[in-house]
């Protein structure tokens, strides 16, 4: 296999989060790493806690408005209110095609320029851009009260290689 062709590893951070206000305050670090132009992709369990992550980019990006699931409206931009990007917030779960039915959404276009995040995004934004961050919320399921969830952070490209993911471990 060429170099060109081999598979890039990503840049990999695993954490234990164990309520949702350390999920929020995760959200508000990572906020620091992010700029115009990155895709974050979550995946999760239903209540695995991929809006209240968002909420607290949101929050640590300060952007106007609430941040919501926008799964009834697919898609949400919340301006920035301190001269950075725009949050777009996605929610890819009822969409059940790739880039294709997400064309009208025009995350192509908004990229450049935004953050945007996208809910069950996997099989579905991969092809916006190679490079993007990958975040997989794991939460115990069936009859649970238990609020832990396993957070593993993937950076895949040149943009996450140095990006610092372990210093959200702290």
């Amino acid at each position: 296999m060429d170099e060109a062709a081999a598979p890039r590893n990503p840049a990999e951070t695993r954490l234990t989060v164990t309520s949702p206000e350390q999920m929020r305050e995760l959200g508000l670090r990572l906020a620091g790493l992010l700029r115009a132009g990155d895709l974050v992709m979550l995946t999760g369990e239903l209540g695995a806690g991929k809006t209240t992550l968002t909420r607290g980019l949101g929050e640590g990006l300060g952007v106007r408005g609430a941040v919501t699931s926008p799964t009834f409206v697919i898609a949400r931009v919340h301006p920035s209110l301190v001269d950075g990007p725009p949050l777009v917030h996605v929610d890819a779960y009822r969409l059940s095609g790739g880039l294709d039915d997400m064309e009208d959404l025009d995350l192509d276009v908004s990229l450049p320029e935004s953050v945007i995040v996208v809910e069950w995004g996997e099989g579905k934004v991969e092809e916006l851009t190679d490079d993007r961050l990958e975040i997989l919320i794991h939460r115990a399921v069936g009859d649970t009260t238990d609020e832990v969830r396993h957070v593993t952070l993937s950076g895949l490209g040149d943009r996450w290689a140095e990006a610092g993911l372990d210093a959200l471990t702290g």
